[in-house]
């Protein structure tokens, strides 16, 4: 998807949420972990984090930022005041500084973030595709132990009859808040089309809470305004460009985190609930003569973040440095609280190097493997599959296309984290036991659930939905 398929809002005064509750997430911001008024966690070691399985009163809140790079965060060296919520949370809590998403496409990422699959192995790689009935997806398990599951979303590849409502009690795609469909209605602008936005499933999440709150949950959100590049004229802080307006609504979305995190305050919740932060994909600009995402599988729409909230703070937080992937997310949070694990995962709990990394003579595992895939064909239901992959081994990345092999591209991250320097004709030895290990990813064994994949036949309307997000399917 492109800049140019990409609505950026006319008027966003839609993402105004009241005054006072933009003031409180800044106050949160501004909260110091050492400040008489800051949040009331208590502090805690490593040994803490291995005892969290031993808790029977733990919550888990699984944050999702849509088309989140990681360096545009500042826990992740940018040097913008982009994410200070966020910031705050890694500095207390667990950071993973190589975490690689598994597609640059929202539906194939998810689809593997869920199950802890390869997309190889997902076989979700199409437009029509789904998650099988069969695949015990995470929510299944938090349920099944007695978790009051509930996922708050707004991105149409996640919808449910794509197969990710499974295990939710509760899965909703908020409308928008009553003041803005109020103004729709007496027509002050009516050629405006007011959708929601991520103020309203923040307040769908604090509705959540206020019911549920005292009972043991699983909480997932995913959030659409950065996708969306929406802001408030607050949050409009660094420029015009594109690129700008990208930063302001990361700024406006951590604003919006940290009415959350108020909210878990209020309540008492901050010291009995695990806040998972993550993000699908990435958005390019220009890196490699593209921009947007869903497109190819480079550094910019693949490298992610992600960062653990515990109930306790850490001081100094955790910087895990060992290459990870969202495939290891629900992995490590089975782990963490001693919950059933996934079906046969590609994935694996990061727990280890959680604890690896508390040592003075921590070194990262030079080895650290990740793969990433898609289909460039994905949106074309009259095209043959065209895969591309990504695969990282140690140092290195490939770049693979399945149609042209001849092509793959080669860097050493190490010392062109950006991949701008292709040392394919260079490294011809690494190059070809690369592409072999591409050639046997692609080739990967079924899913534990069987050899089909599900295929839906969507109607004009669910097209047009997904044609609105600046997709371009068929």
């Amino acid at each position: 998807m492109t800049k140019n398929n990409r609505r950026v809002t006319d008027s966003r005064l839609l993402y105004l949420l009241p005054l006072s509750a933009i003031l409180a997430g800044l106050v949160w911001m501004g909260m110091d972990a050492g400040d008489e008024d800051a949040p009331a966690r208590p502090e805690g070691t490593v040994e803490d984090i291995l005892s969290l399985k031993d808790r029977d009163d733990l919550n888990v809140i699984f944050i999702l930022v849509d088309t989140l790079r990681a360096d545009r965060l500042g826990a992740y060296g940018y040097e913008r005041p982009t994410t200070p919520n966020l910031d705050k949370l890694a500095a207390s809590g667990v950071r993973f500084s190589r975490h690689v998403s598994q597609s640059s496409w929202t539906k194939c990422s998810m689809a593997s973030l869920w199950t802890g699959l390869y997309p190889a192995r997902t076989r979700v790689l199409r437009h029509r595709h789904a998650v099988a009935d069969e695949a015990t997806m995470p929510a299944e398990i938090f349920r099944d132990q007695g978790f009051r599951t509930a996922g708050i979303w707004r991105n149409g590849w996640i919808a449910p009859n794509f197969g990710f409502g499974q295990g939710f009690e509760l899965y909703h795609s908020p409308k928008p808040a009553a003041h803005l469909q109020a103004a729709q209605r007496r027509g002050t602008n009516p050629g405006m089309q007011m959708g929601a936005t991520d103020s309203d499933v923040i307040l769908s999440a604090e509705e959540f809470l206020l019911s549920h709150g005292h009972e043991r949950f699983f909480l997932y959100l995913h959030l659409m305004d950065v996708h969306q590049y929406g802001f408030t004229e607050e949050t409009a802080l660094f420029g015009t460009e594109y690129s700008d307006f990208y930063d302001n609504s990361i700024l406006w979305v951590d604003s919006l985190l940290g009415i959350l995190f108020e909210a878990l305050e209020k309540q008492g919740l901050l010291d009995k609930t695990l806040i998972v932060f993550a993000s699908d994909h990435g958005e390019a600009f220009g890196e490699h003569n593209g921009e947007g995402h869903a497109r190819n599988v480079y550094g910019e729409v693949t490298e992610t973040p992600l960062i653990l909230g515990l109930p306790f703070s850490l001081n100094p937080g955790l910087v895990v440095e060992t290459r990870s992937e969202n495939v290891d997310l629900f992995p490590t949070i089975f782990d963490l609280l001693g919950l059933p694990g996934l079906q046969d995962p590609d994935g694996q709990s990061l727990v280890p190097d959680m604890v690896r990394a508390v040592d003075s003579d921590y070194a990262p595992d030079e080895d650290g493997v990740a793969f990433a895939q898609l289909d460039q064909t994905w949106g074309k239901t009259d095209m043959e599959p065209r895969p591309m992959v990504a695969h990282n081994d140690g140092r290195w990345r490939l770049i693979y296309r399945s149609a042209s092999p001849r092509l793959s591209e080669l860097y050493d991250k190490s010392e062109d984290p950006r991949e701008q320097i292709n040392l394919a004709s260079e490294q011809a030895e690494v190059l070809l036991e690369m592409n072999e290990s591409a050639e046997q990813y692609l080739d990967s064994r079924p899913p534990p659930w069987g050899e089909d994949t599900p295929m839906l036949e969507l109607d004009e309307v669910q097209l047009q939905q997904l044609r609105a997000l600046g997709y371009g399917v068929q």
